[in-house]
């Protein structure tokens, strides 16, 4: 299948006036204040929203208006639960790698706001984000009732058509069928792996959230689905079928299997179906068992993408996956005694991040560093990761659907685990430390949010020495 590429946007680059640093930074913090004033359903708990809450009918009047640049590039897109933001990092790396320009929209940020907008690995520059914003304000204002999330969305799109990409990676925020990343046709869709998350919004079983991920699926484009429990796989391939879209499955199209792995790294091989005697051999610096799944689903999406789209050879995507960098994901800050973070937020992942632990720090005690959200299931995640720690410090990032510390401690205390709270993650830190020791192991965990508390506080520490 050609893809045939129509430039309805000119690809002239984003230039802002001249600004002194103190006059960009005040005027970056107001566009982010422009950007934070529209309704941002990510700091409502899940509970208060519904499927009501949003309407891809605003973001296509705004795409319309902007002249339709998610138009202008080739594209993946990239739903699931867990997965999708690694699976998307190893797509936009390989393809760099080969030597391309290529977008990358992901969601949330670890720390700045531009992270979420990257062109070949570097955030879009503030001058950029800027004067981006001011030129859309004339566009929102013509759509009404538009969301943080829809605007910060179609800036992506808008900043990669007028930079010139020549391939976008696309992760959907939340779902998949209502998820304002589904005004894209890309050129491949993939699934990566589904379990409960957001249940008030996508759900209560399994198969209810993946029809509500496979709702990125479009008519004759193909999708490759990560591996899953027979349920989700069922419905998604019935959603595939329904809109003739190839259905590429693991098990059935692809394989894969583990090799070698350390603390530097890990390698796996990936094959077509019966095809097993040409397998590519490939090496992520990534840990844990669910990262070869996301690897094995990248290399899956990429040969697939190629078929369709851009030329990239194995080479280009094993250059790729060696080189990828992506934060707060079993993390290791510092070897000994180690200190981790890791961004896992729901009991599926908890339970991805203890056979990690036990994989690389089999019996090694664990100083946990915990900060949820309060809307998540928290005791499914305590029952998977608990086993494995030998006492609990609760903090909180700053973001407005963080539970209590001294809540949290108290939940904890209930499961027989020591626990001591503390609400800024640079204390959490120190007493973490402190009662850790030489022998012991420090693990910050909970959500995107707290890891990226936890890690600013840890850099800053360093800084300090």
């Amino acid at each position: 299948m050609a893809f045939l590429i129509t430039c309805t946007t000119p690809w002239t680059r984003v230039e802002s006036a001249h600004m002194e640093p103190t006059e960009l930074e005040t005027a970056y913090q107001q566009a982010l204040d422009y950007i934070y004033s529209f309704v941002d359903h990510s700091l409502t708990h899940q509970q208060n929203l519904s499927p009501e809450n949003f309407d891809l009918a605003r973001m296509f009047a705004l795409m319309e208006r902007l002249g339709n640049p998610q138009q202008d590039y080739p594209s993946i897109h990239v739903a699931g639960t867990k997965g999708k933001g690694s699976v998307s990092a190893l797509c936009a790396a390989a393809l760099k790698a080969g030597g391309y320009r290529v977008g990358l929209y992901t969601s949330p940020h670890l720390k700045d706001f531009e992270e979420r907008i990257q062109i070949d690995g570097q955030p879009m520059p503030r001058s950029d984000l800027v004067a981006l914003v001011d030129a859309i304000k004339p566009h929102v204002a013509a759509v009404p009732k538009l969301t943080t999330f829809e605007i910060t969305t179609a800036l992506g799109f808008w900043y990669f058509a007028r930079q010139g990409v020549k391939v976008a990676v696309l992760e959907v925020g939340l779902g998949g069928r209502l998820d304002s990343t589904n005004v894209v046709t890309p050129t491949v869709s993939v699934i990566t792996s589904i379990s409960l998350d957001h249940t008030f919004i996508l759900g209560d079983t399994i198969e209810k959230i993946a029809a509500e991920k496979a709702g990125i699926i479009k008519p004759g484009v193909p999708v490759v689905l990560a591996p899953q429990k027979p349920g989700p796989t069922q419905v998604v391939a019935e959603i595939a079928a329904e809109h003739d879209a190839p259905f590429v499955a693991f098990g059935d199209a692809y394989h894969f299997t583990p090799g070698e792995h350390s603390l530097e790294g890990q390698s796996f091989k990936v094959w077509k179906q019966d095809e097993e005697d040409t397998a590519v051999m490939l090496r992520i610096p990534l840990l844990g068992a669910h990262q070869v799944e996301n690897a094995a689903t990248a290399y899956a999406a990429l040969d697939v993408f190629r078929g369709c789209a851009l030329e990239l050879s194995d080479a280009d995507i094993r250059t790729g996956f060696a080189q990828i960098s992506w934060p707060a994901r079993f993390e290791i800050l510092q070897r000994q005694p180690p200190v981790i973070v890791d961004s896992a937020h729901n009991p599926y992942s908890m339970q991805a991040l203890r056979e990690t632990l036990d994989t690389y720090y089999p019996g090694r005690p664990v100083t946990l560093v915990l900060g949820v959200s309060a809307d998540k299931d928290i005791e499914g995640m305590l029952v998977a990761l608990l086993p494995r720690v030998a006492r609990v410090i609760t903090t909180q990032s700053y973001h407005p659907r963080a539970m209590d510390p001294d809540e949290l401690a108290a939940f904890v205390q209930q499961y027989e685990r020591p626990a001591q709270a503390y609400w800024e993650a640079a204390d959490a830190l120190e007493a973490a430390l402190h009662v850790a020791g030489e022998d012991g192991l420090v693990l910050c965990t909970g959500s995107l949010f707290v890891a990226a508390s936890f890690r600013i506080a840890w850099f800053e520490k360093l800084t300090k020495l």
